[in-house]
């Protein structure tokens, strides 16, 4: 017996065939690569609208930076940035949207605005509300692993699968089928360089667990440590597209990513070669 498709199938019907990319969209004044570019209604529609255009299969809409440091904003705040956007792109953008909280009072008003799934930087465990919120609007969720510190001892792999274990189990009992699932292991977050690393040599391991991957690696300091110079996060786009061509042949099967045209074109090769399915 064949099985109706997930909502997150319906959302993105090349998960699977092909890597998708996911374009970032800072409506944030603070956030380290593009802080304030995108604060304007008129800008954060127009850049949505340019991602959209260079072949991102989904636009993830953030009001609270989570650089190293940030200053955390009320869900007020956060929301007053978001939702004019969102309310703005929904009606018009040909992909959708994504929210980018922790919080499930924006969540519930983000996908009352048009968003259609829900990004948790923090897998559904700073907030487990979040979780039910999602389930009432069918949306399907991205499970991030975070870290309050950074212990260098751990087997930092070992720590993911403890943590998506309970991320998983506090999806489940909010209804969220196992189908609308997705999970990033949050390369930037709650690591140490050499952590970073680690996670991304061993994806793997993490997507034997079953579900589609989310990597993001785009423009962070860990690339920088990789230079022989100091770089600013705009000049590190050899090294993301360099991280996510590794990431997709280890299994991701989405990339979130400042500069979509590149990425586009790079994966395309990666999907050649890798799921030659997806070329036919």
């Amino acid at each position: 017996m064949s099985h109706p498709p997930s909502c997150l199938t319906r959302l993105l019907p090349d998960l699977g065939r092909r890597i998708l990319v996911m374009g970032i969209l800072n409506v944030t004044p603070d956030s380290f690569s593009d802080g304030g570019r995108f604060v304007g209604e008129a800008a954060a529609r127009a850049q949505a609208e340019t991602l959209a255009a260079e072949g991102a299969a989904l636009v993830d809409i953030g009001g609270e930076s989570t650089r190293p440091g940030h200053t955390p904003v009320s869900a007020e705040a956060e929301q007053a940035r978001v939702l004019p956007v969102i309310r703005s792109l929904a009606p018009r953008l040909p992909v959708p949207i994504s929210i980018d909280t922790c919080k499930a009072s924006t969540a519930e008003a983000a996908l009352a605005a048009g968003a259609r799934i829900v990004n948790d930087v923090w897998g559904l465990q700073r907030e487990p509300d979040i979780a039910r919120v999602a389930a009432a609007h069918g949306a399907p969720v991205m499970v991030m692993h975070n870290r309050e510190t950074i212990d260098p001892d751990l087997d930092i792999v070992a720590d993911m699968l403890r943590f998506f274990e309970r991320s998983l189990d506090i999806a489940r009992r909010a209804g969220i089928p196992d189908a609308d699932i997705v999970l990033d292991p949050g390369i930037g977050f709650g690591k140490s360089w050499a952590q970073h690393l680690e996670a991304l040599r061993r994806l793997p391991e993490i997507r034997a667990l079953g579900f589609p991957l989310l990597v993001g690696v785009s423009r962070k300091s860990l690339l920088g440590r990789l230079h022989d110079k100091e770089t600013k996060p705009a000049d590190r786009l050899y090294g993301s597209i360099a991280s996510h061509v590794l990431a997709g042949t280890l299994g991701a099967d989405i990339v979130r990513v400042h500069d979509v045209a590149a990425h586009v074109d790079a994966l395309r090769v990666v999907d050649a070669v890798m799921r030659p399915e997806s070329r036919a």
